[in-house]
């Protein structure tokens, strides 16, 4: 980590191997955001014991390959069906277009601009004691989002997730099922619930005494992933262990120009 520019007392521009990484050191909490890609992938608010989200402890910090940990920005698809899987948005360089830096409150928005120097989308991050996420898509065709934050769990064996519905697709067998909720992870899980927002979900981590709240606003949908013992790039043999996806998502009904989609989260210790 080395070229560091000093933006403001608390904020700063670093390089994580070849990704340039906003870092924010502020008296309501630290976090780590990643230029390529809009990428928030470090959030300790003030008091927690702990980072909020899981990074792999093997990421390299390479151009051109997305994060794994944080919250990629899925867009302007999600899934496979087009290359590269989960939209370009992971992989594309943003810009730091604002910020405002108060006593207990920061407010950072990024841009993602196209090859012709326009809009695509904007994100904006706001962090207190509490962290939001606000997503917004300018581009005239409709685009799919997905928020799709890592959870940095003790043991994800000693874990629930609550509030979900009891009915999901199941992407592993591509069905609609019934699924249990509260829903425990003890196995490899895919499924994307629909879901009228706003909705909160609550991950219950009894091993770390703490509940993660995720709100979601403006969703359809919300996707619950750990990949279990399969082998998945860029996540050690164990790594799943102390992680779980839960993801703000606009899927079944894609983003129209202009609109919001965003994610609150927050810690009940």
């Amino acid at each position: 980590m080395t070229n560091s520019k000093q933006l403001s007392p608390e904020l700063r521009l670093q390089q994580y191997n070849e990704i340039p990484v906003i870092v924010l050191d502020h008296q309501m909490g630290k976090a780590l955001i990643s230029l390529q890609g809009a990428h928030l992938f470090s959030w300790q608010p003030k008091g927690a014991q702990k980072d909020v989200f899981w990074l792999s402890e093997i990421e390299p910090f390479t151009l051109g390959n997305a994060i794994r940990g944080g919250v990629p920005i899925c867009y302007p698809w999600f899934g496979g069906a087009k290359s590269p899987a989960h939209g370009y948005a992971r992989t594309s360089l943003w810009q730091l277009s604002d910020y405002e830096i108060e006593a207990n409150k920061v407010r950072l928005e990024f841009c993602l601009f196209s090859s012709d120097h326009l809009i695509e989308a904007k994100t904006t991050m706001i962090f207190s004691q509490d962290c939001e996420i606000i997503f917004q898509h300018y581009g005239q065709e409709p685009a799919q989002l997905a928020l799709h934050s890592y959870f940095n769990l003790s043991d994800v064996t000693n874990v629930e997730v609550q509030n979900l519905p009891a009915e999901c697709f199941n992407a592993l067998t591509q069905q609609q099922e019934n699924v249990p909720s509260p829903r425990l992870i003890d196995q490899h899980i895919d499924c994307i619930y629909t879901v009228q927002s706003p909705v909160s979900h609550q991950i219950v981590d009894k091993g770390d005494g703490r509940t993660i709240n995720v709100a979601h606003h403006n969703a359809s949908n919300v996707v619950l992933w750990n990949p279990w013992h399969k082998a998945t790039g860029g996540i050690s043999e164990t790594g799943y262990k102390t992680m779980v996806c839960l993801e703000t998502a606009r899927i079944a009904q894609p983003l129209q120009q202009g609109e919001r989609c965003a994610v609150k989260i927050s810690l009940n210790p």
